[in-house]
């Protein structure tokens, strides 16, 4: 586990733990060892630090590569704070470019790490649960690492869009995890991805009990 973060996990989750005191399910779900995907519902900014909180091993998270190109000491401390975290860079303008965090990704799968992924590609605008791209489904048959399903509620009501701070409030967040998910044998084709996903998310639903709407979430103006 990178230094960094387990300082942040001994501080801020510390604190998170303490403050919000998140009920979590299915925590034997989580493997020891070995590499695996989170997918998860995405409700708020919150869900990625209740999520590095509660799940005992390094989990990387995805961040924009803006972090990691910035210019002047806010660029320098964000770069820091990036590779100290372990996080891996994603390209935002999309096509081959987006695909680097694929290419970074796959090998730390296999090496044995931990990555959260947020099927729905942004934060639910009203609470349901949209239809998940299948970027999981590719990524965890590429790596040959299994999927687990992560179902969140309340973190929308402790930090809804558009609050910069979340409330203090205890005992609203729970977060559950479902049994791992095997990709290995598992076909890459197109079809075969689009059907692993939907289970992956049917799974998903299973666990949060939020209403599923069949189509893409709309993008939320940057």
């Amino acid at each position: 586990m990178p230094l960094l973060y387990s300082i942040a996990k001994a501080t801020v989750g510390t604190a998170l733990s303490i403050g919000w005191r998140p009920h979590v399910e299915g925590i034997e779900h989580i493997p020891r060892t070995g590499g695996a995907i989170f997918a998860g519902n995405h409700l708020s900014v919150a869900d990625e630090l209740l999520l590095g909180t509660v799940v005992p091993r390094h989990l990387a998270f995805w961040a924009k590569s803006d972090y990691f190109t910035g210019t002047g000491i806010k660029g320098f401390l964000n770069r820091q704070l990036m590779h100290g975290l372990g996080a891996i860079r994603v390209e935002r303008e999309g096509g081959r470019a987006a695909l680097t965090a694929f290419d970074a990704a796959i090998p730390a799968l296999r090496e044995g790490e931990l990555i959260a992924v947020y099927p729905e590609g942004t934060r639910s605008p009203d609470g349901r649960l949209y239809r998940g791209r299948t970027g999981v489904a590719r990524l965890a048959v590429a790596a040959g690492v299994p999927i687990i399903p992560v179902g969140v509620a309340g973190t929308d009501k402790v930090q809804p869009i558009g609050r910069l701070v979340p409330k203090l409030e205890r005992g609203v967040i729970t977060v559950k995890f479902g049994k791992p998910i095997e990709t290995v044998g598992r076909s890459d084709d197109r079809t075969a991805l689009r059907e692993l996903t939907d289970y992956v998310m049917a799974e998903i639903q299973k666990l949060t009990g939020q209403e599923y709407i069949p189509r893409y979430a709309p993008k939320r103006d940057e």
